[in-house]
């Protein structure tokens, strides 16, 4: 009778470590189930809240890496200041390669101060969804200045961004200057009020 009740018990406790493996089993796969949807959400959600650029993605970017703005006019060429404003730059540049720009007209145009463009709803109220920090530095608005446009509020950058048409240093240290026009001067002056972005690109030279 001893032996039996033994016996029984080992049973038993092979039923239970069984179960334990089956439990731990499923575990890791939810838990890695949970971390592929999340990774794919950051991938492919360009609103998604992400980390801060890295220092070497700052890098990567550098001086030769350029957003191109194809409009009717032709085309309008900026670099980026990734050092001053590495948060605005990275996020300009992951919504452009995401195609939230294409087609998105500039809805505010005013002769010798801006052309504003941005807002998916053109009504200057739009935008992605997702704010970002000021990043105010020490470039100053000079014409093909590149900066975010922003409310009262310090921090409600999203999408939006303008172009100055002439010298603005009432703007400086007010708005995140985060590049320059390098090609496309010509355009500028010929952009209206309801001109389309055709297409927005980013360009990495070697």
């Amino acid at each position: 009778f001893q032996g039996y009740l033994i016996l029984e018990k080992k049973m038993i406790m092979r039923q239970v470590n069984f179960l334990l493996i089956v439990l731990l089993v499923m575990a890791c796969d939810v838990g890695n189930s949970k971390q592929s949807v999340f990774n794919k959400k950051r991938v492919n959600d360009p609103t998604s809240t992400s980390s801060s650029p890295s220092e070497t993605a700052v890098k990567a970017i550098g001086k030769r890496t350029f957003a191109t703005l194809r409009t009717v006019h032709g085309n309008i060429m900026f670099k980026f200041y990734p050092n001053e404003a590495p948060n605005t730059v990275h996020r300009f540049i992951q919504l452009t390669e995401s195609g939230f720009y294409n087609g998105v007209v500039f809805h505010r145009v005013i002769p010798n101060f801006v052309i504003q463009g941005g807002d998916p709803t053109g009504t200057g109220r739009g935008g992605s969804g997702k704010k970002l920090k000021a990043e105010f530095n020490s470039q100053i608005h000079i014409k093909g200045t590149v900066a975010m446009a922003r409310s009262q509020s310090v921090d409600s950058a999203d999408s939006q961004f303008y172009i100055a048409l002439n010298t603005l240093p009432h703007l400086d240290g007010k708005y995140t200057i985060f590049g320059q026009v390098t090609e496309g001067w010509e355009v500028l002056d010929k952009i209206s009020k309801g001109d389309k972005i055709i297409s927005a690109t980013i360009e990495h030279r070697k």
